[in-house]
């Protein structure tokens, strides 16, 4: 065994970005939507849905996403308390997202420059199961499209995306990043891809909503999904915020979701990213280093002597393994290599240790 200091110059970091299907069985695009009776029937069911790729009570069955619903006044859930108006479970859903991604429990949600959207600003969520991601979203891989409750043929569904390939640097809410959902594809507009200067937002209540890559959510902005007449389809869903009163929003949104399967092939599309940081350390050998050994076949126990005259002045040895110590002599880490690797005075090594956090 054999000790060698390193250099700063030996080590060097590296950041690569990977990629991958969010949805089970690692399908690029989720196209059939199952609900649990149980829970769908239980007292979340109007507020929050738990979605499948299949059949709940199939051994395969896995969550995908989840739905909820939010309302600043507490529209489309019962109160609470019938003696305390405008207290439901959607008023504490809003606060949850408002301190999650706003952190101030007295703003509201801005969807685009300065639309607000509707008095009780509310917004759907889809929040994508955390089971199915290592580290956050892919900007630019979201296409979901809705189903329209409009039955003219060129008006049937709308597809939304986010805007990450239309701005330079995304909105920042503390660390996370924010981008704008909007009417287009593959993180452009529509009418950007055609041209034009648009940006895919609604004529009257700004933006469709808001994705969070870093914490896997995506708001819809309700009003612009009620009110929509942009480019690209139109879409009803029909929200109920109305007061003290059970909207089962959640159902309203998954039936356009999954209506848009009778009309598209590609009804959800998400990708996720994970950034893989590596420290690539270089172990030089030299000419003069590491050709002796203290194995048993090379050094008499007994006397410490080289065993074989032969291998005083042309030793030959073959490393096997290369253990990272701290200076405290303690082994951090160790690499192995493919195979020995022949070592003397007239060969030099050069191994590289790749260590990913």
């Amino acid at each position: 065994m054999a000790f060698k200091r390193l250099d700063p110059e030996d080590f060097v970091v590296s950041s690569d970005s990977v990629t991958s299907t969010v949805w089970s069985n690692n399908t690029p695009s989720l196209n059939t939507y199952f609900t649990s009776s149980t829970q769908k029937d239980g007292t979340s069911g109007p507020y929050y849905l738990n979605v499948y790729q299949t059949a709940s009570n199939s051994d395969s069955a896995a969550i995908q996403f989840q739905i909820a619903y939010a309302n600043k006044n507490g529209g489309g859930g019962v109160n609470f308390d019938g003696s305390v108006p405008f207290v439901s479970p959607t008023t504490t859903i809003y606060g949850q997202y408002r301190t999650l991604v706003l952190e101030d429990e007295n703003s509201s949600f801005i969807w685009g420059d300065s639309n607000t959207g509707s008095a009780d600003n509310d917004f759907y969520v889809i929040s994508i199961e955390r089971a199915r991601y290592k580290q956050s979203l892919l900007p630019g891989s979201i296409n979901l499209i809705l189903s329209s409750s409009n039955t003219v043929a060129t008006n049937t569904y709308i597809q939304l995306t986010d805007d990450s390939g239309m701005v330079t640097l995304p909105t920042y809410y503390g660390t996370q990043r924010a981008y704008q959902l909007i009417s287009g594809s593959d993180g452009k507009s529509y009418q950007s891809i055609a041209g034009g200067d648009g940006n895919g937002w609604t004529p009257d209540s700004g933006s469709y909503g808001l994705v969070l890559p870093d914490i896997s959510t995506i708001l819809l902005n309700s009003a612009a999904l009620d009110n929509n007449t942009a480019t690209g389809g139109g879409v009803n869903i029909g929200t109920d915020s109305t007061a003290d009163n059970f909207g089962d929003n959640p159902t309203r949104l998954l039936n356009h979701i999954s209506g848009s399967a009778t009309l598209v092939d590609n009804v959800f599309e998400l990708n996720s990213q994970e950034t893989l940081t590596s420290d690539f350390v270089f172990i030089r050998s030299r000419n003069n280093e590491f050709n002796y050994t203290e194995n048993p076949s090379f050094i008499s126990g007994s006397t410490g002597e080289v065993i074989f005259p032969y291998f005083i002045n042309n030793p030959q040895t073959f490393p096997t393994t290369v253990g990272m110590y701290n200076d405290s002599n303690d082994l951090l880490a160790v690499a192995k290599l493919s195979k020995p690797i022949q070592k003397d005075f007239t060969k030099e090594a050069l191994i590289r240790v790749k260590l990913d956090f």
